[in-house]
């Protein structure tokens, strides 16, 4: 046998084992800007966790102007994280959306409020401007108005619901009572900005009893049809959790992690630290799987309010096991 076929046999094999072992590539839309709410998967990335898997993880930041659930819908992404309420919302409304993993276990909403508004207690809301999220992150507040009984369209006995971008200024600037805020994020940038906690009262969704599900990984249903996507989601699933676990374990190695893929630049060191401490209390308690029961207590406070509810009727087929059961 000559060199020359020695050779051409040679780089055609090299390039069969090449393409054989070719990392399956996985795109992953984030809810929101990096930060260390998603520091699982930025671990993960980092340590290697999705290379062990034979997966190439391309992690797209969010923002004000990005819904995950569009972004799925036109093949932006293989798989998006959201918060249960919008994901249902969105189901309904004719897109096929799935919770196939559920790392946050906990609700890290909560309407943070000045004291010298004379607020004691959400007994005391009426009459009041309170600052509230849209584009899918109004329905716990919806959902907790509609179980106190109160208005939201303003008046003495309702409450005037003011439109907040995803900053705390009307807090800042007095144009609210309360706002909007995460016990991670917003909380600390009220704080940051002098405002003391002695001047601040808070009111976690979660002691109010109308929290909902965060932060779940959700794919479109109809790619579950084709085999090599289920099992790509069950690898990035298990590197996934593993990121976040060791998140959770080291969490200010996550938050630097973070930091460095951060592009821009607009992150600190001591909020990141600060958040993911935050971040690891509400992963605690779950290995990745969805708890039925969160499940179902999540949809029971959707479907409240009557025709003011999120949702009309009973989800069906919109989280399966599939992929935990096999990832875990």
């Amino acid at each position: 046998m000559s060199m020359i076929i020695k050779t051409v046999l040679l780089l055609a094999a090299l390039a069969f084992s090449s393409n054989a072992m070719a990392a399956d590539q996985v795109t992953l839309q984030l809810k929101w800007v990096t930060q260390a709410q998603f520091a699982g998967y930025y671990v993960a990335k980092d340590k290697g966790f999705y290379t062990e898997e034979n997966l190439d993880v391309e992690i797209k930041p969010g923002g004000p102007d990005i819904a995950p659930p569009q972004v799925l819908a036109g093949g932006g992404a293989d798989v998006i994280v959201e918060w249960m309420g919008a994901a249902l919302s969105s189901r309904e409304k004719g897109l096929p959306l799935v919770n196939i993993a559920q790392p946050f276990k906990s609700s890290g909403m909560m309407l943070t409020c000045l004291k010298e508004s004379g607020i004691q207690s959400p007994a005391d809301f009426p009459g009041r401007t309170l600052g509230v999220w849209f584009f899918g992150n109004e329905y716990p507040f919806l959902n907790w108005m509609n179980q106190m009984g109160i208005s939201t369209d303003g008046g003495s006995e309702g409450v005037t619901v003011l439109k907040q971008g995803f900053n705390v200024d009307p807090l800042l600037q007095r144009q609210a009572d309360c706002i909007s805020t995460m016990t991670y994020n917003e909380y600390w940038q009220v704080v940051d900005a002098g405002i003391s906690p002695d001047e601040l009262i808070t009111y976690k969704y979660e002691d109010q009893g109308v929290a909902l599900l965060e932060d779940g990984l959700y794919v479109n249903e109809n790619d579950l049809d084709d085999p090599a996507f289920v099992d790509k989601m069950v690898r990035f699933v298990r590197a996934s959790m593993k990121g976040w676990k060791y998140a959770e374990e080291n969490p200010d190695e996550a938050a630097l992690i973070v930091l460095d893929n951060d592009a821009t630049g607009a992150q600190t060191e001591t909020h990141q630290k600060r958040m993911m401490g935050e971040i690891a209390k509400l992963t605690a308690g779950s290995n990745g799987t969805l708890d039925p029961n969160d499940f179902q207590r999540t949809v029971d406070k959707l479907l409240f309010g009557g025709s003011d509810a999120v949702i009309s009727m009973q989800p069906e087929g919109a989280w399966t096991h599939l992929i935990t059961d096999q990832a875990l």
